[in-house]
């Protein structure tokens, strides 16, 4: 049994919601990120996505653009991060997903990834833009190593396309709350409960909803109808803000403070 899929089944004995919040990995650098990572975990974060850095972030709003911008300015690499990762198993045992887009995981090679990221503990690779044959064949590699395929899910999915999509995921869905990128909003919409509704009808995976959340009422809101609420751009920008580590960190315990509800 893979780490997340023991993490929800936790939150369901306790009758608990999961908070899944986003960074970029090497933003400002891999030293904090770790820092953060930590700290996140400290606070209550159930699993922490690390964004990897791309060039050409397509999916993202302006925030983790820049942050995923600043990480590759940095230096930050693939193989950078997963030895971070291996590092953290010492501190913490917060499960662990790789949010990426494929471009950087086919130069690192897949085979290589998935031997890496296993010995890293890491435990499940979120890829933006991976589909159908290619997305099935990494799902059964990476399940031959206990790690799992998220799989997102748009409100625009077809439900032919969602069945397909749901029969190779593992671990949980992330259902992305609206069209569009990612970024920060004012008010939350009912489209996220919708496409919950429907994913329900062909898994039984967890669901998590980001893209958007950013506001205590909006997890409060998510936790309602799904079972994870997942933060990205809200936090990110917190660390765009400051540059010293020791504030860094402690601005991102007051702002995840504020936002959580209580559990």
């Amino acid at each position: 049994m893979s780490r997340i899929k023991r993490t929800f089944e936790q939150l369901k004995l306790d009758g608990r919601k999961g908070f899944i919040p986003f960074i970029s990995a090497g933003d400002p650098d891999l030293e904090t990120t770790a820092e953060i990572v930590v700290l996140l975990a400290e606070l209550g974060a159930d699993i922490i996505e690390l964004g990897v850095p791309f060039s050409d972030p397509i999916a993202d709003g302006p925030v983790i653009q820049a942050s995923s911008q600043r990480s590759l300015d940095a230096g930050t690499t693939l193989g950078n991060i997963l030895k971070m990762t291996a590092e953290l198993k010492n501190r913490t045992d917060v499960p662990i997903v790789l949010f990426s887009y494929f471009n950087p995981l086919l130069n690192y090679g897949i085979e290589r990834l998935v031997s890496d990221a296993a010995a890293s503990g890491i435990d499940g690779i979120l890829i933006t833009d991976v589909i159908d044959d290619e997305a099935s064949a990494i799902s059964d590699t990476l399940a031959k190593n206990n790690i799992d395929l998220i799989s997102l899910i748009a409100p625009t999915t077809t439900d032919t396309r969602l069945e397909q999509i749901t029969q190779r995921a593992n671990g949980f869905i992330y259902a992305i709350s609206r069209a569009g990128i990612t970024g920060a909003r004012a008010e939350s919409s009912s489209e996220a409960e919708n496409l919950v509704s429907r994913i329900r009808r062909f898994t039984d995976l967890p669901i998590a909803v980001g893209f958007g959340i950013s506001k205590r009422e909006h997890i409060e809101n998510v936790w309602r109808y799904a079972d994870a609420a997942v933060v990205g751009s809200a936090i990110v920008t917190q660390i765009e803000k400051e540059k010293e580590r020791a504030a860094l960190l402690e601005r991102i315990r007051a702002f995840t403070t504020s936002l959580l509800p209580k559990k």
